[in-house]
């Protein structure tokens, strides 16, 4: 029999707002509330950080839109920085953003069996078993195919929506009398640490949560129209999400003292507690878990199709090219589970999730650099959208990009020189690949 190398095309616009959603929306929403209050301390600004970076997002999105239409390949991020920049950027780029990606899956599988190991005390000692067992499952759901796939996350996505908008009901009908933002706030963390050090900290806690916006580029080989599909996707999915963001901040400043919300390692579960009792924080516990399984299974998805694009394209081992008869590819799935399941193990996943905000921020900006060399490399190529704006829209996003980028490596020193040892090391795994 001839082995299938070919991804199949059957995904449409439902599944690019699902996906778009699940691969954005994860714990982030309803667990960094608190840090960045504590790094902020106002209300304004808090919500202006999180619309800012939502605004970023969505004018991405147009610029990604572009490219998706104009080069619809799986792989996203890869296949533009390979076509406008050659090879070996292209293998940084699609390197990072898939160790970006597992790291993300190794801590998603990892939090989620601690909230199993919370609603079952008994499996409490098998967090690191449990975990790899929920990723084992997701492989074999996988197997399966693309179209049982797409359907779940349609199904899992929704849930994750309307169970945080009920949140947000729940936390404007049912206000206790002390509530956040009218309540005195003491909170004056940037007066303590400086402005930049507490914006530059609250942007990179931001951008983490929001990072998924693109996941719909990486389904653009798969979809039926990606001509009309995927600007409808991206752009509802982001405007989704940015609502979603910042309903669920005002609705946590609104029920929680800037103090208690400052200091809150899960916000949402104490403003369901301070709402409805000690024993009603189990519902955010569930609805976390539907939110990490969401987001697992778009990642599983996603996360794969870079390794087959650049098996495709000779930048990684010939036999991750094959694609089962459900049209996922499967050796290409199972290295990226192994290898998310090698980082539960050894805890490397804590240490790359630290510096996956660097790996995607810099993928975002080869992605608007690779828009910008292309529109003067290779004017010719069929554009059926183009970037609203451009070049000041995607100029800019690449300039805030750079400039995240320069304060990371200022903010976290640590953290950038593993990044930046990842890309000196990175040219002879690509000569030994090449080879």
């Amino acid at each position: 029999m001839t082995k299938r190398t070919s991804l199949l095309k059957l995904l449409g616009v439902g599944f690019g707002i699902a996906v778009t959603i699940g691969g954005t929306i994860g714990t982030g929403i309803l667990r960094k509330p608190g840090p960045i209050a504590q790094q902020l301390g106002d209300p304004t600004l808090i919500i202006a950080v999180w619309l800012l970076v939502g605004v970023y997002a969505l004018v991405g999105s147009l610029s990604v839109i572009e490219l998706g239409t104009m080069l619809p390949k799986a792989g996203a991020w890869y296949v533009y920085a390979r076509r406008a920049f050659g090879d070996y950027v292209g293998f940084v780029i699609g390197i990072s953003s898939w160790l970006g990606s597992i790291s993300a899956m190794a801590f998603g599988a990892s939090v989620m069996s601690e909230y199993i190991g919370l609603l079952v005390p008994s499996l409490a000692g098998s967090l690191k078993p449990v975990a790899i067992g929920i990723l084992a499952l997701f492989v074999g759901f996988h197997w399966i195919g693309v179209g049982v796939a797409s359907r779940a996350q349609e199904i899992m996505s929704f849930f994750k929506a309307v169970g945080l908008l009920l949140f947000v009901v729940a936390c404007f009908a049912f206000t206790p009398e002390s509530a956040g933002v009218a309540g005195p706030v003491t909170v004056q963390p940037l007066a303590q640490q400086g402005v930049w050090v507490g914006l530059l900290a609250a942007l990179q806690a931001v951008f983490y949560t929001y990072d998924g916006w693109h996941t719909a580029a990486y389904f653009a080989e798969e979809d039926v129209n990606p001509n009309q599909n995927l600007p409808r996707s991206m752009i509802s999915g982001v405007l989704l999400i940015i609502g979603i963001y910042l309903l669920v901040n005002l609705a946590l400043l609104h029920v929680l003292p800037m103090e208690q919300l400052a200091n809150s390692k899960l916000p949402a579960a104490d403003a369901i507690q301070l709402l409805f009792g000690p024993g009603s924080a189990q519902v955010v516990t569930f609805l976390l878990m539907i939110s990490i399984m969401g987001i697992i299974n778009a990642q599983i998805m996603f996360n794969p199709r870079v390794i087959f694009a650049m098996a495709r394209d000779g930048l990684f081992f010939k036999s991750f090219v094959s694609v089962n008869a459900g049209g996922t590819p499967g050796l290409a799935m199972i290295l990226t589970a192994a290898m998310s399941v090698l980082m539960i193990l050894t805890n490397t996943y804590a240490k790359l999730s630290d510096i996956a905000t660097f790996f995607f921020v810099t993928c975002y900006a080869a992605g608007f650099a690779s828009l910008i060399r292309l529109r003067k490399t290779e004017p010719e190529l069929s554009r059926p959208v183009k970037a609203w704006g451009y070049p000041f829209s995607t100029w800019t996003l690449l300039v805030v990009s750079i400039l995240f980028l320069v304060g990371a490596v200022f903010g976290d020193p640590t953290g950038s020189m593993y990044a930046l040892l990842f890309v000196a090391l990175s040219y002879p795994v690509y000569r030994l690949i090449r080879q």
